[in-house]
């Protein structure tokens, strides 16, 4: 989770539209309406004791996914396993399945949907992590509304399994961030197909059952419908992962913010430690320009045109073979490069990363985990992946699970592409959506950058 505030009204635009008959106050009065009829029919009711001498929760929730059909569903073994300024997480064991699970509760504010939940509603697939119900209840004050995301448990993050190897003075097995790498691009991939960007790739948000090696993306407090056009907060994303444009103040920026993210959390496997360290956007941009080099006016024109003007010391770029260890295979390097560039339209879509070289072990038929277990699936595409870049589906296709007659598998037709030709553009934003507030832009740090980094040594970077 991001360590920001963050509250689960839509400071950025989840504001319902204006409508001349009813109009934005009596809109928002009919949600919060609404709202209030969901916490009477979903408040849990008071936990009574089971035959096994633990308390159970009995609440109305509502399925993730498919038709509105609020179901009663009872939990028990609750404990708190992580909070913060977004709210409590909770684990929990659902009496009907015995599943475990983690239920998210966040304030609601009353005046708006919670995008979120929306968001979470759209998207099912084998790498973010499944919504299975969701109910409101009421809090301690009053009027005081909660939202709880019963959410599938997976134990582990790449976070806490990459931060026990540092502790030991080592660094993650080059298959296991094969593994890690590749199933976090075809979630993102995913997601941008949809217009979806998730604003908080790290570490932490990226979930891992080390005993199948499954990743699931996760935390989509901060994702957000992009819409061309339409401002979005600038401030967004977790220090360490924030593409430069950000760090330049940009408003416009695309679905590749995720990207440069992902290259941040793939670099940061294979060096043991953040590539881009800093406390500030003027440190970390620092600390990027000590690797890539000073941006040229186009790349800064390309990031937010209203910074063409700074005058940057001139630094040459370090060779990534000094930033990375000498093991390091040169295909994660070109990879890194091909992730972390300056302008965004030049960054690798998530769907090319998934084909790069850097994975072709894990379509060679016969790979294994290192434990001895079979490969997660990792090429059960869908007919809508399978749309997004038609092109590479041969390259991320292996041979050996193809038809016999070495024909490519069905892709749905027409009907189904005409969904996602618009949206299936990684990197492009979509189509419709709502306007951010101005008031939570980030102040630019880019000219007190300039004078930090005058005193820049490559030579001197961390990663060297």
């Amino acid at each position: 989770m991001s360590g920001r505030p963050r509250t689960t009204s839509f400071a950025e635009g989840n504001k319902p539209p204006a409508n001349p008959q009813l109009g934005g106050m009596k809109i928002s009065n009919a949600l919060e309406s609404s709202l209030k009829e969901e916490v009477k029919q979903s408040e849990p009711s008071a936990p009574y004791i089971g035959k096994d001498g633990s308390k159970v929760t009995t609440v109305v929730a509502t399925p993730g996914a498919g038709p509105d059909r609020p179901q009663e569903i009872a939990y028990t073994d609750t404990k708190v396993i992580g909070n913060g300024s977004f709210g409590v997480v909770y684990q929990a064991k659902l009496c009907e399945t015995n599943e475990t699970v983690a239920i998210k509760k966040v304030l609601q504010d009353k005046r708006f949907k919670n995008r979120e939940l929306q968001i979470m509603r759209r998207l099912e697939h084998c790498n973010i992590v499944k919504l299975k119900y969701f109910f409101y209840s009421s809090g301690d004050k009053k009027d005081e509304v909660y939202l709880n995301l019963v959410l599938e448990y997976i134990p582990e993050t790449v976070y806490k399994v990459a931060r026990h190897y540092s502790k030991s003075k080592q660094t993650i097995p080059i298959s296991f961030i094969k593994l890690y790498m590749y199933q976090l691009f075809r979630s993102l991939a995913f997601i941008h197909s949809l217009g979806i960007c998730h604003r908080d790739i790290k570490p932490q948000n990226l979930l891992l059952d080390p005993e199948t090696g499954i990743l699931k993306l996760c935390d989509f407090g901060s994702a957000k419908h992009l819409v061309k056009g339409e401002p979005n907060v600038s401030y967004i994303c977790s220090r360490y992962y924030r593409a430069p444009e950000l760090i330049f103040g940009a408003i416009d920026y695309t679905t590749k913010i995720d990207v440069w993210s992902a290259g941040c959390v793939l670099a940061e496997l294979l060096l043991g430690q953040p590539i881009f360290p800093g406390d500030s956007g003027v440190d970390q941009l620092v600390e990027i320009i000590k690797v890539l080099g000073t941006p040229t006016r186009d790349q800064i024109r390309e990031m937010n045109p209203n910074y063409t003007e700074f005058k940057f010391p001139q630094i040459k770029s370090h060779p990534w073979q000094k930033v990375f260890r000498a093991r390091t295979p040169h295909e994660a390097m070109e990879l890194v490069a091909r992730l972390l560039e300056y302008t965004p339209s030049l960054r690798m879509t998530p769907l090319e990363a998934c084909a790069h070289s850097f994975f072709k072990e894990l379509r060679e038929q016969g790979t294994r985990l290192p434990n001895g277990r079979e490969l997660p699936p990792l090429f059960n595409f869908t007919d809508h992946e399978l749309r997004i870049q038609p092109s590479l589906n041969s390259q991320l296709i292996p041979k050996y699970t193809q038809p016999s007659d070495g024909s490519q598998p069905a892709v749905a037709a027409a009907d189904g592409a005409n969904q996602a030709s618009a949206a299936a553009q990684p990197g492009t934003q979509a189509t419709s959506g709502t306007a951010e507030s101005s008031d939570a832009q980030q102040s630019n740090p880019a000219g007190q950058a300039n004078a930090a980094a005058q005193n820049a040594d490559p030579s001197q970077s961390s990663m060297a």
